[in-house]
């Protein structure tokens, strides 16, 4: 059954073991993109005679003022430890939960057991594939849940101690959650997609990545389509990765070739004279 955007207003995707992300509002579609890129280009756009193409046209080319005329606001669970990560895309309107005026949640992330791995040797900011056994794994999880509970019991304890709660939250653990609303437009939440989707960005932002992708898959299907083909799957080539390419091409392909592959007359055309280049 398809889906619609009211379809997905509110609905909570839950991520990690405590959070999640809902959608709270909407402003644009596919059809707001077009219609700025439209008013925009003027008379330049009666060559591109439907939406599917003109925003295909305005990704690959990377137009992305057009982009920006959709917003989208989020409320947002996740631990501390990954805010800190999402908050450094500046490009957003963001309201975050207060430890000064609310009492903290006891509330922690605690990873499960195919998470909790071994420093990566070749990604000095990441974690490996290859797991702890099972008995090392309960062990970590076991000292972080220690951890967390001793420092949950202090802060309560010194809030009936009547210490003000922006002094008694400073021990918390970066594994606390937290909560905030998340506004920005679809051109930069699209640059947080290409970075937190990949395979190198922490498992625990990937999973709200996750979520988001699949949203944007029913409130912007073209603009989706268009952004997997373009941007998330596509690869860029140093000037020096060029020269070894230009060494390896021996045969230009055609465009009826490459149009038999998927590809319209337009970005036919684009990939051919991009080809051409390296000659």
């Amino acid at each position: 059954m398809e889906k619609h955007i009211q379809d997905i207003i509110g609905k909570e995707y839950k991520c990690l073991d405590h959070g999640f992300i809902r959608l709270v509002d909407v402003m644009g579609d596919d059809a707001a993109i077009v219609q700025a890129a439209r008013v925009s280009y003027g008379q330049g756009t009666k060559t591109v005679n439907e939406d599917r193409g003109l925003i295909r046209y305005l990704m690959r080319h990377k137009h992305t003022s057009p982009f920006e005329m959709v917003e989208l606001k989020f409320h947002v669970k996740l631990p501390i430890f990954i805010a800190r990560q999402w908050i450094r895309h500046r490009t957003a309107n963001v309201n975050e939960y207060s430890g000064r005026y609310s009492e903290m949640k006891d509330e922690c992330y605690l990873p499960e057991l195919e998470q909790i791995r071994l420093q990566s040797a070749n990604n000095k900011q990441g974690r490996s594939e290859e797991t702890l056994v099972q008995e090392e794994g309960n062990a970590v999880q076991n000292l972080l849940q220690d951890g967390q509970a001793g420092a949950f019991g202090d802060y309560k304890e010194m809030l009936e101690m009547g210490v003000a709660r922006e002094v008694a939250r400073i021990n918390l653990p970066l594994s606390t959650y937290t909560e905030w609303y998340w506004k920005i437009d679809l051109h930069n939440l699209l640059h947080f997609i290409r970075l937190r989707l990949d395979s190198h960005a922490q498992y625990e932002i990937r999973v709200f990545a996750e979520a988001i992708a699949e949203m944007l898959k029913v409130i912007v299907p073209l603009t989706w389509e268009a952004f997997e083909d373009f941007t998330l799957y596509n690869v860029n080539f140093s000037r020096k990765e060029i020269a070894v390419l230009k060494e390896i091409i021996t045969a230009m392909p055609n465009a009826e070739m490459l149009e038999k592959n998927g590809l319209k007359k337009g970005e036919a055309r684009e990939f051919l004279e991009k080809l051409d280049k390296l000659k």
